[in-house]
C-alpha cells in the first residue's frame, strides 16, 4: 500500500503542471529558448526577423511510453504593423496522445518617436484545432475481464479553441499576459463528465540590464493559473548573454514551483510536497542560427524516476527587414 501511495503521489507531482496540459500545447520551459511566441500569440511578428523554431522534448529516458513533445513554430511580420504565425505540435504521454495546430494573427502599435526606440503594445489571437487520442487496444492483454468503460479501440476526440493575449515591450522591459483556451470545449474522450473549462492564465515579465560589451542579465518570472482546479505555478528565471566574435553565447536557470501541494503518509508521519524542479539552459546564436539545450530536474523526496527531462531547440531567423532597436531586448532584436 505504501508503494502504491508513493507511486500515485509521484505521478500527481510530476504531472501537476500537465494535468490540464492535455488541453493543447503543454506549458514547459521552452519559452526561454527565444520562443515566447509558443505561449503568447501577441508576440507573433514582434521581432525584427521571422523566427522558425523546432523543439524536441523527452522525459525519463529508458522508461517505456514516457512523455515526449515535438513542436514547430514559425512567426513573422505581415506588413508594417501586423504579424502572423503557425504552431504544430505532437504530444504523447503513455496511452494518451494529442496533435494540434494553431494559426495566429497579431497587431502591433508603435508609440516610439523613431524606428530605433522600442515602445510597442501588441495584441494577438490564436485559433487552433486539437485531436486527442486514447489508445485502449492493449488494455485487455493481461486482463480478460471486460470493463464497460473500456472499448478496446483507439478513441479520438477533436475540438477547437482560441488563445488571446497582449504584450508590452518598452526598451529593456517586457510584460506578456495571455488567456489560453478561452472557449469551453466539450471533448468527452474519457467520460461524459469531463470539464469543459480548460482555461489557463499566464503572466510573464522581465527586464534586461548590463553593458553591451559585457554580460547582459535578464531576470524574469512567469505565473500560471488553471481556472478549473485553481492550480497556481510560478517560474523564477535568470538568463545571461555574452557577445562573442562568432555570435552570442547565453545560458540561465529556471526554478518552477507549484503553490499547491499534496500530502502523503510515510511511516508514522504525514509529509507534504509541492511540485518543484530546476531547469538549467544553455544556448548559442551563430549568424542567423540558434541552438539550445535544457535539462529539467525534479526536486523532492517522492519521484517517479531519477532521470530528468531533456529538450533541444533548433532555430533560424529569416527575412530580417529592419535595423535592431537601441535596447537590450533579445526577444525582439
Amino acid at each position: 500500500m505504501m508503494i502504491l501511495r508513493k507511486f500515485y503521489l509521484a505521478l500527481l507531482l510530476v504531472f501537476a503542471s500537465q494535468t490540464f496540459a492535455q488541453e493543447g500545447l503543454p506549458v514547459y520551459s521552452d519559452y526561454l529558448s527565444d520562443n515566447y511566441y509558443l505561449l503568447h500569440p501577441s508576440m507573433a511578428g514582434a521581432a525584427n526577423c521571422t523566427k522558425a523554431r523546432l523543439t524536441a522534448r523527452q522525459q525519463w529516458f529508458g522508461q517505456e511510453d514516457a512523455p515526449a513533445l515535438q513542436t514547430l513554430s514559425i512567426n513573422g511580420s505581415i506588413g508594417e504593423r501586423s504579424g502572423g504565425g503557425i504552431i504544430v505540435f505532437n504530444d504523447k504521454n503513455g496511452y494518451h496522445s494529442q496533435k494540434g495546430m494553431k494559426l495566429t494573427y497579431a497587431h502591433h502599435l508603435m508609440f516610439s518617436r523613431d524606428n530605433v526606440d522600442l515602445n510597442q503594445l501588441s495584441f494577438g489571437m490564436s485559433a487552433g484545432f486539437v485531436q486527442s487520442q486514447l489508445d485502449e487496444t492493449s488494455f485487455y492483454d493481461n486482463n480478460p475481464e471486460l470493463d464497460p468503460a473500456i472499448y478496446g479501440i483507439v478513441q479520438s476526440a477533436s475540438y477547437f479553441n482560441m488563445d488571446i493575449g497582449a504584450s508590452y515591450n518598452f526598451l529593456d522591459f517586457y510584460v506578456h499576459a495571455t488567456v489560453k483556451n478561452v472557449l469551453a470545449s466539450d471533448r468527452k474522450l474519457y467520460t461524459d463528465r469531463e470539464p469543459v473549462n480548460l482555461r489557463r492564465f499566464i503572466l510573464n515579465s522581465g527586464y534586461t540590464f548590463g553593458e553591451e560589451d559585457g554580460i547582459l542579465w535578464e531576470p524574469s518570472f512567469m505565473f500560471q493559473l488553471v481556472t478549473q482546479t485553481q492550480e497556481k505555478t510560478v517560474d523564477l528565471n535568470l538568463k545571461a548573454y555574452k557577445e562573442l566574435d562568432f555570435g552570442r553565447l547565453w545560458g540561465g536557470i529556471s526554478y518552477r514551483r507549484s503553490l499547491d501541494g499534496a500530502q502523503f503518509v510515510e511511516g508514522q508521519s504525514v509529509g507534504d510536497q509541492k511540485l518543484q524542479y530546476v531547469t538549467p539552459i544553455v544556448g548559442l546564436n551563430f549568424k542567423n542560427y540558434m541552438v539550445s539545450y535544457t535539462y529539467s530536474h525534479l526536486l523532492g523526496n517522492v519521484q517517479f524516476d531519477t532521470g530528468g527531462f531533456h529538450q533541444i531547440t533548433l532555430g533560424i531567423n529569416l527575412f530580417c527587414k529592419r535595423d535592431k532597436y537601441h535596447c537590450n531586448c533579445p526577444a525582439i532584436n
